[in-house]
């Protein structure tokens, strides 16, 4: 897929509004897609979720402290897409 994020909107209930550069948008609630544990343990707290922002060198969404999402995961629940099947093997030469 490889889609950037050029757009997102924190809303209420852990749920981003994210725009892609192709313009597919939609809502994705992250409550739903990762545990408010390690990195993102800061997230659970409304106003730290709020601060988040695109990094358009990367092509998704971060935090203040690091933490950030793959945007073809993200891509593929908005897009009722399947996520892509990486597999290591795909990436060993012999």
């Amino acid at each position: 897929m490889l889609k950037d994020i050029i757009f997102v909107e924190p809303l209420e209930n852990y749920q981003l509004f994210l725009r892609f550069e192709d313009g597919v948008e939609g809502i994705v609630s992250i409550a739903e897609h990762i545990e408010f544990t390690g990195v993102f343990a800061p997230l659970k707290e409304q106003t730290f979720f709020a601060n988040v922002q695109v990094n358009p060198e990367l092509g998704t969404i971060q935090w203040q402290n690091g933490a950030d999402l793959d945007p073809d995961v993200l891509y593929a629940k908005i897009s009722h897409q399947t996520i892509p099947d990486y597999n290591s093997s795909n990436f060993v030469t012999t």
